[in-house]
């Protein structure tokens, strides 16, 4: 790795899903790019979650639209890079009247353009091994595509250095990070521009003004299940919990009556954050999740009676319980009470720039696009 000083249009520090997403906005514009990583390979939320780009659900308005685009763009960059894309659509279970009345006012807003209503007699359509008897209905959402996290953050790595030439430092500490250059553990950086994508790193690089924001932590836990005995065509799966935590529908008019009820019936799900999300695996086995608790230091544990709760809801959804579990991890990302995202510019050729909101696979490429328009324009 240089120690001497090396010279760029921009600096990203940070190689998560955000930071690559800049990098690729800023490449695409044909500008000279260095990406600055303490790790030797991406290790953070950006690998740990589902890896599921999730466009039906978010919040109305500018983070529906960003999901859009970024769904877009990562089926560009998917074919370009060879990520392969291993799931398309999403099948949003609805086991209560009252879900169903969330997904029906859904339907009439604009983001239910291309969704529909699917009865429980024809969710089997979709896939055999459901309980759709037990169901009070279903959407189904073309809109999704659904990467393995952990192989494609890399590979999309790969492509930004083999396509675009974006030079990588890893295994560097970045000690101070404001245009004209950066300080690292390896020698100086000149940059016309820096980015600073964080994470859930709140206090290395310019703490005081990202406390500002009140940020905190979310923790969740994620498992991987043995290879199951269901058909394949399945979508992605969602259940009826993810209607009271995705902004997309928890903000509709029939969400409180939902939330009542789930808070009456399910009421240890709901205090863990539990919702179900199932994805399914090149090699056929299962990702599984997951559960939200917040803290500003999150602690390593993972009790197993809160994957019991997400197990559980999985045997709700489907035939049989759910097979052998055969990998557990949990993840931590930045988390905000009232945004989604956080873009400081302390001046002009600074901009700091975090995903609050879990959804940094959804909304990443149409975010960094619009911060590196707001530099370069």
């Amino acid at each position: 790795m240089p120690s001497s000083p090396r010279s760029f249009d921009v600096a990203i520090v940070g190689a998560g899903i955000c930071g690559l997403a800049h990098a690729l906005a800023a490449a695409r514009r044909g500008k000279r790019v260095v990406v600055v990583d303490r790790d030797q390979q991406a290790n953070g939320a950006s690998i740990r979650n589902f890896g599921f780009v999730t466009v039906t659900g978010q919040q109305a308005g500018e983070c529906w639209r960003r999901a859009r685009r970024s769904r877009d763009v990562w089926a560009e960059v998917a074919e370009a890079a060879k990520i392969p894309v291993l799931q398309r659509g999403l099948l949003v279970i609805a086991r209560r009247p009252e879900a169903r009345a969330v997904l029906e006012q859904f339907l009439a807003t604009d983001m239910g353009a291309q969704c529909r209503l699917v009865e429980p007699g024809h969710v089997g359509t979709y896939g055999a091994g459901l309980r759709s008897e037990l169901f009070a209905g279903a959407l189904y959402s073309p809109h999704e595509i659904r990467v393995e996290s952990r192989d494609a953050i890399p590979r999309l790595a790969d492509h930004l250095s083999e396509r675009y030439g974006v030079a990588f430092w890893r295994e560097t500490v970045v000690h101070a990070a404001a245009a004209p250059r950066l300080e690292t553990s390896r020698g100086i950086i000149e940059a016309d521009l820096v980015i600073v994508c964080p994470g859930d790193d709140f206090h290395t690089l310019h703490a005081d003004r990202i406390a500002a924001y009140g940020l905190t932590r979310c923790k969740l836990h994620m498992m991987r299940l043995a290879p199951p005995r269901f058909d394949e065509r399945l979508p992605v799966i969602m259940s009826d919990l993810g209607l009271i935590r995705y902004l997309g529908y928890s903000e509709l008019p029939a969400a409180p009556a939902l939330a009542r009820r789930l808070a009456a019936e399910q009421g240890e799900h709901v205090a863990n954050g539990v919702h179900l999300i199932v994805a399914r695996s090149a090699d056929h086995s299962l990702v599984v999740g997951d559960s939200h608790h917040y803290a500003a230091t999150p602690n390593p544990f993972a009790p197993t009676a809160v994957d019991d709760l997400i197990l559980d809801e999985y045997a709700q959804i489907f035939q049989s319980d759910a097979p052998p579990v055969t990998e557990r991890w949990t993840g931590t990302y930045a988390s905000a009470k009232d945004r989604l995202t956080v873009v400081d510019k302390p001046s002009e050729a600074l901009r700091i720039v975090l995903v609050t909101s879990g959804t940094g696979a959804s909304i990443s490429f149409a975010l960094a696009e619009e911060v590196v328009a707001d530099l370069f324009d």
